[in-house]
């Protein structure tokens, strides 16, 4: 898959991600070959009608003792993870693959225990069990490798710029200067990736939406993360946000376990391998309306 582009204008974004945000994702349970027959409600694929065994996952097996899924997710993404503050209600792309991989293991989603935890939280919260697996636009790295295990990618974007849409002085990353403050979550890779290469001040907050408001005050220039996340930001207020100028990284989005967990990681891949019109179906509510151009990436071997 190619990094992600937008196309179209935002306003034409904005009524799709209202759209979106007004799905309830609803329990699985319908056959995925069918991914219209849910009217959008996002019951795609079946759960398992019992629970299921992964030999040699001591996940698995903490799950089944448990009879509970616990998974660390976002809530302040449109369109990826996202928790309506009115009506209590969970959607998203990565919140609807949380979903599936529960369904899969036998759980719906009475039994899931959604976790919200930021950025700077996910390895320790994968290291001492907090959660059995994170789904949160979580991009794989070498550094993170050290610490968990990976499955996948399901998903690649690329880190892009948002800004105030009146803002005409900041059109990528190459018109960074040093007296503009650039804004991110703490521990994030693009909050890296900006100290690494390019000569900004930074901010860090635990949560995007705190970057969005600190920029709509004034307090920094600029909010960096992956398109996709950005997009839902200018979606919901293209009046006064826009994203700006080309992707310029490879954010590869992969499930977060426990380190050594083989037995698991093979499990998910697996899942996303054989599973590609379910996957395509969840890709196509949660982020194809919107306008972003997506395929189903191959999974990355087991190391």
């Amino acid at each position: 898959m190619r990094k992600t582009r937008i196309a179209g204008a935002l306003a034409g974004i904005a009524i799709a991600a209202l759209a979106l945000a007004g799905c309830n994702s609803g329990t699985p349970g319908a056959d995925p070959a069918e991914p219209g027959e849910g009217e959008g409600d996002g019951t795609w694929f079946e759960v398992a009608s019992e629970p299921v065994e992964v030999e040699g996952s001591d996940t698995v097996a903490a799950i089944t003792e448990r009879g509970k899924v616990r998974i660390g997710v976002k809530e302040d993404q449109p369109n990826l993870g996202y928790l309506d503050p009115t009506t209590g209600e969970r959607s998203g792309f990565d919140i609807d693959i949380a979903r599936w991989i529960a369904a899969s293991l036998g759980y719906d989603e009475e039994d899931i225990e959604f976790s919200v935890i930021d950025s700077k939280a996910r390895e320790d919260s994968i290291t001492r069990g907090d959660i059995d697996y994170y789904v949160g636009t979580y991009s794989i790295s070498d550094a993170r490798k050290e610490l968990i295990s990976f499955a996948g990618p399901y998903f690649i974007t690329g880190q892009g710029l948002l800004v105030m849409a009146d803002n005409d002085t900041i059109t990528g990353p190459d018109s960074l200067t040093s007296d503009m403050i650039i804004c991110s979550a703490t521990g994030s890779t693009s909050i890296q990736n900006i100290q690494r290469d390019y000569p900004s001040q930074t901010e860090e907050f635990d949560k995007y939406s705190e970057c969005v408001e600190a920029m709509k005050n004034g307090q920094v220039d600029a909010v960096t993360t992956d398109e996709a996340i950005l997009l839902g930001y200018a979606a919901q207020d293209p009046d006064n946000l826009k994203v700006t100028g080309e992707v310029f990284s490879e954010e590869r989005y992969g499930v977060g376990i426990k380190k050594g967990d083989t037995a698991f990681v093979e499990y998910v891949n697996t899942l996303f391998t054989d599973g590609g019109d379910i996957w395509q179906a969840i890709f196509d509510k949660n982020l194809g309306a919107a306008g972003v151009d997506g395929n189903q990436p191959a999974v990355d071997p087991v190391e």
